[in-house]
């Protein structure tokens, strides 16, 4: 499985529901301020994912292994 990590507010309404439908899971991490809340999605086809979010331009992570609430969070700290 991968997991690719995109910043809520940078989700769109419609490609927010075709990334829901290519991904096995979908969760969010909510974030107080200063921070954004995030989008999990679990997937286990790669590249038809990469291929649905180059298209609508989106900015993301990728780890092949789900991470913790505080290892997403030291991410937000460290942008």
């Amino acid at each position: 499985m991968w997991y690719f990590i995109l910043k809520q507010d940078d989700l769109k309404p419609e490609p927010y529901r075709a990334l829901q439908q290519k991904a096995v899971q979908t969760e969010v991490e909510p974030f107080n301020e200063p921070f954004d809340n995030l989008c999990l999605f679990t997937v286990a086809d790669y590249a038809a994912f990469v291929d649905a979010l180059d298209l609508e331009g989106l900015r993301y992570d990728v780890q092949s292994q789900r991470p913790s609430r505080d290892q997403l969070l030291e991410q937000l700290r460290a942008a």
